[in-house]
């Protein structure tokens, strides 16, 4: 029995060492250098075939049966973009007898009741905050509908892609980030005890770069970038629409930036104050995060330093689903500099990238991440935008979101963020009442 344990040792002990650096050589050597061997492309080749025979299925199956009804991600109800002024007006015009003056009108009360059932049944804010629902299954149990019990054949390759993903893509996929992680915190580390100079900022730019890279390999992420000519430059400010935690590190395999975020204790902990060895990377005290003054003044001071990585922020606050972007917080944008906005759009079919916060921690959507098939996305580099004459910070703010929305192709709310949180405050609501109020004064006046 001892021999045979000792044997046994010994054959994996090599299989182990093979596997080891086959993942060296076909992985993390071209992934740290920018390089691809033709795998990724592979895989997402015949991924992509297998999709579509799938849907191709599903179709016919629901053609037949008429039992499974395609969702949609415009929503239930279809809404235009009139102003509350023009559908008023356009109600009282629609009177046997035209309203005079400023006069109340009983019919007003159906814009509002209107708007009213409508947000009842489906708002415009609360969907942003949860997974986009797809019309054609992907093969991921990620859905409302129960897609994989349509046929056995599909049944099967559901089974066969649990496999595929459990089995195989996940421990591959937590190796490699744990090799990502381990290089960043030992690499940044080591450069931490240069003196600053030219050669620290290049290799600690370049640690940065690699790890991020290695982890990025480690989602089978396949990143589109365009316009590279308008990449963010050292003393400016890259902002950025958000999805998720990994928008860091689909940003950072393109070059280096400074981070903005909280202290942490724990891995994370670790992790930030070995990389601030390395680069200038701006943390702050969760007693600091509160003053705005001072938050304010260490980015602008680093801003102002032409030789610093451009900082990466991202205005919005929180994660939203990829479908729209909310309202940028205006602090970003006070800081004064060049603004460098970033569109980035992920493509659901092979993985949800959107952070439900409300609904995983970071262990649970990590997981997700890490058993989805890949993750696709692409990203645009935007002109340069300053701030312009006689323009405030909301102005600026509005105008770079909605570049960024436009450019992405995706919704451009008003709507703050941090509504996944808290209740529409009583302002909203004051300057609704206020915008009628006013347009009944003005007729009045008018007359």
């Amino acid at each position: 029995g001892t021999a045979l344990s000792e044997s046994s040792e010994l054959d994996v002990w090599p299989m182990l060492r093979m596997a080891f650096v086959v993942l060296v050589l076909l992985i993390m050597l071209p992934a740290m250098f920018g390089l691809s061997l033709g795998i990724t492309e592979a895989y997402m080749k015949i991924l992509i075939k297998t999709l579509e025979w799938a849907t191709l299925k599903i179709q016919k199956n629901s053609e037949e049966k008429k039992t499974l009804k395609p969702s949609s991600s415009n929503g239930l109800i279809q809404r235009d973009d009139s102003s509350l002024e023009k559908e008023i007006v356009e109600l009282r015009r629609n009177r046997p007898r035209p309203v005079e003056g400023g006069d109340f009108a009983l019919s007003d009360v159906f814009y509002f009741s209107r708007r009213g059932v409508e947000s009842i049944m489906e708002d415009e804010v609360t969907h942003r905050f949860s997974s986009e629902e797809l019309a054609s299954w992907n093969l991921l149990t990620r859905t409302n509908n129960n897609f994989h019990y349509i046929s056995l054949r599909l049944t099967i390759l559901w089974g066969v892609g649990v496999c595929i993903r459990y089995g195989i893509l996940l421990p591959l996929r937590v190796t490699l980030a744990a090799i990502g992680i381990s290089w960043l915190v030992v690499g940044t580390t080591g450069v931490g005890f240069l003196p600053s100079c030219r050669l620290k900022d290049w290799l600690s730019e370049l640690v940065h770069v690699m790890c991020y890279r290695i982890c990025a390999r480690g989602l089978s992420a396949t990143i589109h970038y365009h316009n590279r000519e308008n990449k963010p430059k050292k003393g400016g400010i890259c902002v950025a629409n958000h999805t998720s935690p990994i928008d860091v590190v689909i940003l950072a395999n393109d070059g280096g930036y400074a981070m903005v975020g909280q202290v942490h204790g724990g891995l994370m902990g670790v992790i930030q104050r070995a990389m601030v060895r390395a680069c200038p990377h701006i943390w702050f005290e969760r007693a600091e995060m509160k003053d705005r003054h001072l938050v304010t003044k260490r980015l602008r001071d680093h801003v102002n330093d032409k030789n610093k990585l451009p900082i990466l922020i991202f205005p919005e606050g929180t994660c939203i689903n990829n479908t729209s972007v909310m309202m940028f917080k205006k602090g970003s944008f006070e800081i004064g500099g060049t603004i460098y906005p970033v569109a980035i759009k992920y493509d659901p079919q092979f993985g949800d990238a959107f952070w439900n916060s409300g609904k995983y921690n970071m262990v649970s959507y990590l997981l997700r991440m890490m058993t989805s098939w890949a993750i696709v996305c692409n990203v645009w580099y935007l002109p340069p935008m300053t701030q312009q004459e006689g323009e405030d910070a909301v102005q600026f703010a509005n105008r770079v979101k909605s570049a960024i929305a436009h450019q992405g192709g995706l919704v451009d709310l008003s709507w703050d963020g941090g509504l996944k949180r808290a209740k529409v405050k009583d302002t909203f609501r004051q300057e609704q009442q206020k915008i009628y109020s006013h347009m009944l004064v003005r007729d009045d006046s008018s007359d």
